[in-house]
């Protein structure tokens, strides 16, 4: 019921705009499910393979954590890292359409040839010598074959991933009719609204069969999911409207400190000159700002009339820019340091690795017939995430407001470092849990075996995922509303792009942390703070470690959100006025004057 309501506004106002605009042929509310469906089959089968799969190494790889651990690190950067590089190819060659199409082909032979390490034995090392206690490594031919299957996934991700919303936002946006962003809005909600069910099924469905039935079948569902994801996409292909690709942003970036370069001997023109800066036609900017002023050399016209085409562009775009592409380049810039105080938190919500260790080593039952399957304690992070948004959203600013009688939220940035130190306290959690878990296994007789189950309850692990899931909801959601309200609307493939980038960036730190943990802590013959045996291993000391991180972080953070100043970027607009001039500073979400005699 509360389905088809929330889809009335689609239908009813097709029906109204039928007569008053053209019925265009393709898109609508026919390609949604198709489209929506794509993306959601692939994130079940992408993200139901993730929490197991440091098992799989161990068990039927003969990989150690340290090692798996890293290779995990590394197919996750690249998973996070390949959309940025997806956006870029749909934006500028291929099309949203050609790029989502291949992408899903990638993934589904990424899972199929997964399938088969599972399926022929093989193409992995043989199980180990019960008395002797050894176990072949594998063959480069059989690590080859699974790193394979772990890169066709990642490529696959890269295309679906960054074009799939965009792609459905292009069958439903119609400038004509009047309840465009309504319409627009609607599909984004449950867009997300999917992508999170997706994710939760991931973590329970997908997890419990691989525990319950085995990697054969577990392995063989997201594969015959991803299947259906392709399917479906390329059977609804004769409905879609299929965007030509245009010049990517990527480009403009490019192109300003190249053609500032060429300029440099350039002089910069008057402050209050007019016709000196090239800008687009509807462009309320006539003159750049003077940050980073070095930049503002690439929009300064040399020769109008070699310089300017008929049509206002420029003739050469490798030199000369417009002040947009300076300005934008001028934000993204602005927005790094800030940007690079969320790669820490990535960082410790990556750690699900030992989080799953962990709770493997711990009793799991929540009845006498059930256990929680150890890589589903994950859906507590999501939960938790899930549930702060709603009630923060629904229940406290409206409850605040109401309080103080005029509208309440807190700042982007604000949300941020509170995201930044319930990360910290989340880590701290983790290292005090995991100190009273090992302590326990030492005084139970469990030392020597890493696969005792303690009689302890894995329930002690559900407030670091509660708080990671709590820091991801701040600083996750305060960064995203960060970069958009401070980059132009032209950016906004740039802001979601960014914290993609912060993950893989994590991915790879996080796995340098971890080798120069394993190597520093195993010298003279000690056992590894992060050894293969969870119990002779300290993962407490590495938590405290990743603890310290976190807080020199966040004074890190302090420092960066002083210097980056008020949180709304402001761009200046001179203009000729009686025997002075005006400046007027403009932003995102407002204007202010400022007149100078």
């Amino acid at each position: 019921m509360e389905k088809d309501m929330e889809l009335e506004p689609f239908s009813s106002q097709r029906e109204m705009t039928q007569h008053t605009t053209p019925k265009r042929s393709k898109g609508g509310l026919i390609t949604m499910p198709f489209i929506i469906a794509n993306e959601a089959f692939e994130k079940v089968a992408s993200y139901g393979l993730i929490p197991n799969m440091i098992l799989y190494l161990m068990r039927d790889y003969s990989v150690g954590v340290a090692k798996g651990t890293n290779i995990l690190f590394f197919w996750t950067a690249a998973t996070n890292f390949t959309p940025i590089l997806g956006a870029f190819i749909s934006d500028s060659y291929l099309g949203r359409f050609l790029t989502i199409g291949l992408g899903s082909i990638s993934s589904l032979l990424g899972m199929i040839l997964l399938w088969l390490t599972a399926m022929i034995p093989n193409v992995r090392p043989p199980p180990c010598d019960i008395t002797t206690q050894r176990c072949k490594t594998a063959t480069t031919g059989q690590m080859t074959m699974l790193l394979s299957s772990f890169a066709l996934m990642s490529i696959g991700a890269g295309g679906v991933r960054p074009c799939s919303i965009a792609f459905g936002a292009d069958q439903l946006d119609n400038k004509s009719n009047p309840k465009n962003e309504r319409v627009l809005e609607s599909f984004f909600g449950w867009y997300y609204a999917s992508a999170a069910i997706s994710v939760l099924i991931a973590l329970t469905a997908i997890v419990y069969i691989q525990d319950h039935l085995g990697w054969k079948v577990g392995f063989g569902v997201p594969a015959i999911l991803m299947f259906l994801s392709a399917f479906l996409f390329f059977f609804a292909s004769p409905f879609y409207v299929k965007q030509n690709p245009s010049k990517s942003l990527l480009t403009g970036f490019i192109q300003v400190p190249v053609v500032a370069y060429k300029n440099r001997k350039l002089a910069f023109p008057p402050r209050d000159s007019d016709g000196w800066y090239h800008h687009r036609r509807d462009s309320k900017f006539i003159a750049p700002t003077t940050k980073l002023r070095f930049l503002n050399k690439a929009c300064i016209i040399r020769n109008p009339e070699q310089d300017i085409s008929s049509d206002g562009s420029a003739s050469n775009p490798w030199s000369l820019c417009t002040i947009e592409q300076v300005e934008a380049l001028k934000a993204l810039l602005k927005v790094i340091p800030l940007w690079s105080t969320g790669i820490m938190i990535s960082i410790n919500i990556s750690q699900s690795t030992f989080q799953l260790l962990q709770a493997s080593s711990m009793d799991r039952h929540i009845s006498s017939s059930f256990q929680i399957p150890a890589g589903s304690f994950g859906m507590f992070t999501i939960i938790s995430l899930a549930v702060w948004v709603i009630l923060y959203d629904r229940v406290i600013l409206p409850l605040a407001s109401k309080m103080k009688g005029k509208p309440v939220r807190l700042g982007a940035k604000l949300r941020m470092g509170i995201g930044l130190f319930l990360s910290c306290m989340a880590m701290v959690v983790s290292a005090t849990v995991e100190n009273i878990r090992r302590r326990r296994a030492i005084r139970e007789g469990y030392l020597n075996n890493a696969h005792a189950v303690l009689d302890m309850s894995a329930m002690w692990l559900v407030p670091q995922h509660c708080l990671n899931g709590l820091a991801e909801a701040f600083n996750a959601i305060g960064q995203t509303e960060f970069y958009y309200s401070e980059f132009p609307k032209s950016m906004s493939s740039i802001a979601a792009a960014l914290f993609g980038l912060g993950m893989a960036v994590a991915n790879l730190l996080a796995s340098a942390i971890v080798s120069t943990v394993d190597k520093l802590t195993s010298r003279g013959g000690k056992e590894s703070w992060v050894s293969n045996n969870i119990n002779k291993g300290h993962y407490d000391n590495y938590y405290w470690l990743l603890a310290i991180m976190s807080s020199v972080n966040l004074l890190y953070f302090l420092l960066c959100s002083w210097a980056y100043g008020p949180c709304v970027e402001r761009v200046m607009r001179v203009s000729d006025e009686g025997n002075g001039f005006k400046e007027e500073e403009l932003s995102n979400v407002g204007t202010t004057v400022k007149e100078e005699a």
